[in-house]
């Protein structure tokens, strides 16, 4: 896998270009769940206390997503979105969103969303809140879980429906998780399903 990130990590980013300007920090970041991959960037000015930007940062003008910043070629790669492009940014906000199966079953609450860096940016895995359906814990301890987030998967409105079969999966640590898509795919170090 390409250096997974975790999406809450990826707020107050610098968004740098190649020349070495910090030109804006990462606000939020929407995704295009039929691709399932980063659509876009919304944007703060590059001061800590600065306002929400008119302009965002369309995925393809992403030279590549690192560790420290989100590099640019240049500060035109930053543009003004349509009202349209706006609306369907909205629709692809997965954070807080109730994840259930193509059977129906609740699986839980999307609490983050891991996507390969570099220049991928597609979806590898969600963080859940899970449901007791899911993992059988005390009322009183919310059980977090790794779902695999290459499946097909459709959102509407605010509820992400997954394949039942992605349960197969699920696990409670990282590294057991991308382990087992692994051996199942029988590869080392590839990528999750």
């Amino acid at each position: 896998m390409n250096g997974l990130r975790a999406v809450r990590s990826l707020t107050t980013l610098p968004v740098v270009t190649l020349g070495g300007d910090a030109v804006a920090l990462v606000r939020d970041t929407v995704f295009d769940t039929s691709a399932r991959r980063i659509a876009s960037f919304t944007l703060s000015g590059p001061a800590l206390l600065s306002g929400p930007l008119s302009r965002d940062l369309p995925w393809p003008a992403v030279h590549c997503l690192g560790r420290r910043a989100v590099m640019i070629r240049d500060a035109g790669a930053l543009f003004a979105l349509s009202s349209e492009a706006r609306r369907d940014a909205a629709r692809g906000r997965v954070l807080g969103a109730q994840v259930v199966t193509d059977d129906g079953d609740p699986l839980g609450t999307v609490l983050d969303v891991l996507v390969e860096g570099g220049t991928s940016g597609r979806i590898a895995a969600f963080r859940l809140a899970a449901h007791r359906h899911l993992v059988h814990a005390s009322r009183h301890h919310r059980h977090q879980v790794y779902l695999p987030g290459g499946e097909a998967l459709r959102i509407t409105g605010r509820t992400l429906v997954v394949p039942a079969r992605v349960t197969a999966y699920v696990t409670d640590d990282l590294p057991g998780f991308v382990a087992r898509v692994d051996a199942l795919h029988g590869r080392a170090g590839g990528g999750v399903p």
